[in-house]
Parts: structure tokens; C-alpha cells; sequence
């Protein structure tokens, strides 16, 4: 390997660490390498978006993501039991489903000669129903959700000014209300959902909303934009879908970089880190494995097999509608420290564009 595998980049404030060698070296290692920084706030949060968080009992402890403590085996056997092979095989055709019924309401829209965004009108609920139907989470306002995740991803991993920080913080609060008020009832009346387990688990309240917080942001949200980057890659190509489903993995994730933080002071190569040195590993576009967008270890995305198998369904379910359309603009993006895609792509008929 070439150059440094570490460097300080001053204006992100981080260690940045490429290779695909040494990002392996690093997740391998949770103990020195530590998870503690994963899901705190790239920019700090203000006096007032604080208090708007802490007015709901906001509070995120170590559980998954952000854990490598004792408790965090036995969450993430808890969790990982609803995303099982067999769970995630049999979740297929309900995938099918509600992706063809979208793309066929979509070509509809298409023939009339007017423009239809891929990201709304495609690539957004899929996801998120698939997710609530496999945690057997009923009663879920998913344009809520989908709302509540995309402010909550800018304002961890974004750097919004005051105003809009504290905006953010509302939608926050407002999804971690409703999080409390679901864990209440499954202390109240338990069934087999995801926060009557994680509360038979014996976690405290604020645990419980922690998990379900991340969860039905990345096991949902990330896939959505998975999706909405392999359809923006997939126009005018011919690769099959499956190949392009790594392809995106390995050149372009929806979650190019992740964060660790170092318990003591440690060497990568010939770089020399200080104690509680944050570092930001580089996981696509760097020649490795399409794995390694998913993480590795203790950590590795939990829903790495579903968001293959959900892209993989989107692209073959959309693959003749994506050769007749091209683009009306450059895609805007989403562009976040650790979630990057296009946040619409706007397209038309190749034949109406064309005679526009």
C-alpha cells in the first residue's frame, strides 16, 4: 500500500483512514479501534436543540452501533433473530409486490408524458414496509418515518446552521416521542414485535427507543438510497442487476464512510494516533471487497443480506422501465458525512425528452 493509511483532515476535524487492509485492521479491532463516536453529532448540537431533545428524555446509550461494551452481544442476537436467511428469503415477494405496483404506477405517469422522480415514486417505501413487516411493527406512519429519518441523518452526520439544526431537533424529539409511546405499549401489552423483545430483554426505556431509533433509520433509509444510486448508475447501462448491486457496493454505498474513535494511543502504518483520536474510515471507491460497505466483525450491518436482495429486486423490477427514461436535471444529492445519494432523480421518456 501506498501513501499514509491516516491523515488528519483538518476540515472535517477527522483522521482519515483509507486502504481497504486497513479499514479491515480497524473493525476488526472494536476494543482499540472503538464504536463510542459512531452516532454522535458530526457538528456539535446548539443550547437549543438540546433542549428540545432533552425535553423528551432524548438519550442514546451504547446498544448496537455505538456499543462495544457486555450488553452488546445479546441486543444484536435479539435484533439479528428478525433478519434471520430465512426471514429475509421469504420477505422476496412482498418486496416484488410493492415494487412492481409502484413502477407500473410510475410507467403510467411516464406515459402521459409527464416527469416522475424514481426516488419517491420507486425507491422510498419499499424499504421502509419491508423493514416494519419484518419487526412486525404495524400502524407506522411511513411517510413520517421516512421524513423523521432523513432529518435525523442531517443532523447527526450534516452540518446544518442553528436554525435548521433546531428544526431537525423538533423531528427528532417528535420521533423519539413516538418511540416511547411504542415501548410503553409493549411493556403494557406485549407481542412478538421489536420492542416487545428488546423490552422481554430487560432493557431500560431509553435502550429500547436507542435501538429502535438507528434501526428504523439505517434499516430502511440507507436502502432507500442504495436504490435510488443503483437506478442513477443503471441508466443507460446493461449490467445485470446483481452485478450492479456490487458494483454500487464496492464504487458508490449509500454509507461510504464510518467512524471509530481510539481507546489508547495506537499506531496504523507508520501513523502514531493519540488516545481518543476520531478516525473516519473510507468503505467504497477504494479497490476493496463490496463487503466491506456492510462493515466487518462484531458491527457489520445487520441487514446487509436484505438491502442486497431489496436493490437486487428494485433494479430487475424496474430494469425496462430505466432503458426508455433519461434524466430532466442533475441529480441533487444527499451528501452527509456517512450517507451519500442522489436525493431525487427526475426522469421523463427518452421520446418526450427528446421532442421537448
Amino acid at each position: 500500500m501506498s501513501g499514509c493509511p491516516a491523515r488528519f483532515d483538518e476540515g472535517l476535524g477527522y483522521w482519515v483512514v483509507d486502504g481497504p487492509a486497513v479499514v479491515r485492521e480497524v473493525l476488526l479491532q472494536p476494543e482499540t479501534f472503538r464504536p463510542d463516536n459512531a452516532v454522535l453529532a458530526h457538528k456539535p448540537l446548539s443550547v437549543k436543540a438540546l433542549r428540545v431533545l432533552s425535553a423528551v428524555g432524548f438519550a442514546l446509550p451504547p446498544t448496537l452501533a455505538n456499543n462495544a461494551g457486555p450488553s452488546h452481544r445479546r441486543i444484536r442476537a435479539a435484533v439479528a433473530r428478525f433478519f434471520s436467511p430465512a426471514r429475509v428469503a421469504a420477505i422476496e415477494p412482498l418486496a416484488r409486490e410493492l415494487t412492481t405496483a409502484r413502477v407500473t404506477a410510475a410507467a403510467a405517469t411516464l406515459a402521459t408524458g409527464a416527469e416522475v422522480d424514481l426516488v419517491q415514486a420507486i425507491a422510498a417505501e419499499p424499504p421502509a414496509l419491508v423493514l416494519l413487516h419484518l419487526l412486525g411493527l404495524e400502524d407506522v406512519d411511513v411517510p413520517a418515518l421516512k421524513a423523521w429519518s432523513l432529518d435525523s441523518l442531517e443532523l447527526f452526520w450534516g452540518t446544518p446552521d442553528e436554525d435548521r439544526q433546531l428544526e431537525l431537533a423538533h423531528s427528532a424529539a417528535e420521533f423519539y416521542a413516538w418511540l416511547r409511546t411504542r415501548t410503553t405499549a409493549a411493556r403494557q401489552a406485549p407481542t412478538t414485535d421489536l420492542f416487545s423483545v428488546l423490552v422481554e430483554l430487560g432493557l431500560t426505556d431509553e435502550e429500547v427507543c436507542a435501538v429502535g431509533y438507528f434501526l428504523l433509520i439505517a434499516g430502511q433509509e440507507t436502502t432507500t438510497q442504495l436504490i435510488s444510486t443503483a437506478f442513477h448508475r443503471a441508466l443507460g447501462t446493461t449490467i445485470t442487476p446483481a452485478d450492479l448491486v456490487e458494483e454500487v457496493l464496492r464504487t458508490s454505498s449509500s454509507v461510504p464512510t464510518w467512524r471509530r474513535t481510539t481507546a489508547t494511543p495506537t499506531t496504523l502504518g507508520p501513523t502514531t494516533l493519540p488516545a481518543q483520536a476520531p478516525l473516519l474510515l473510507t468503505l467504497t471507491n477504494q479497490g476493496g471487497p463490496a463487503d466491506l460497505a456492510f462493515g466487518l466483525g462484531i458491527h457489520r450491518c445487520l441487514g446487509a443480506t436484505l438491502a442486497r436482495l431489496e436493490t437486487r429486486v428494485a433494479l430487475e423490477c424496474t430494469q425496462q422501465l430505466l432503458i426508455r427514461v433519461r434524466l430532466t436535471e442533475p441529480p441533487p444529492t444527499i451528501d452527509l458525512l456517512s450517507f451519500r445519494a442522489p436525493r431525487r432523480l427526475r426522469v421523463i421518456t427518452a421520446s418526450s425528452s427528446a421532442s421537448s
